[in-house]
């Protein structure tokens, strides 16, 4: 295949999946980037701190410092067609010594259980795989979030450990699974 077409066929596909497209965060998302951050069930799925809800200045301050220059890459995603920002998206961590990463990923509650944040996670392992030449991607997961332990495992990840009793939520201690995919068992499914 020639430079050119190559190039094309990379413009073309690139960070786009069947249903969503990764693309940089703007300030236009910020509001609702906000009203996603927001919601109390969110918070619960992904953050171990105090449920507390941060300020507008919080998202701002956190979104405003995002730089890819930090090796932190955090990416809107957006329907492909309707072109509707849903969710965050994002690598960090990165350990190049190591070649390994962390992943985490935020889909607003009306865009849930539709696949997104499946095709969304696919994208940005492809991105990672594709791109950054990483061997390992790493993440955790509260044991009670099931529909994200399903997805995770829809994209290739295997639970690698189990931090016993390490999340305090609800009046009592629960598990968190680390999962994790490595390059050649993600380079199988491609062949799959």
């Amino acid at each position: 295949m020639g430079e050119s077409k190559l190039i094309k066929q990379y413009i073309k596909n690139y960070l786009t999946g069947d249903q969503v497209t990764l693309r940089k965060i703007t300030k236009a998302d910020y509001k609702f980037y906000s009203n996603i951050e927001d919601v109390m069930e969110s918070r619960l799925l992904m953050n171990d701190g105090i449920p507390f809800p941060p300020t507008d200045a919080d998202h701002e301050k956190f979104l405003g410092e995002i730089s890819s220059e930090k090796e932190d890459y955090m990416f809107a995603i957006e329907l492909k067609d309707e072109k509707v920002f849903i969710g965050t998206i994002a690598v960090y961590l990165v350990n190049w010594n190591n070649s390994t990463c962390h992943v985490g990923i935020s889909v607003g509650p009306d865009y849930q259980e539709k696949g997104y944040g499946t095709d969304a996670m696919k994208v940005l392992l492809d991105f990672i795989f594709g791109y950054m030449n990483v061997n390992k991607v790493k993440l955790q997961v509260f044991s009670y979030n099931k529909r994200a332990v399903s997805s995770y495992e829809k994209c290739g990840f295997h639970l690698e450990g189990t931090l016993r009793e390490e999340l305090f939520r609800f009046g009592k201690y629960h598990d968190i699974f680390v999962m994790g995919l490595l390059r050649k068992d993600w380079e199988m499914n491609l062949i799959k």
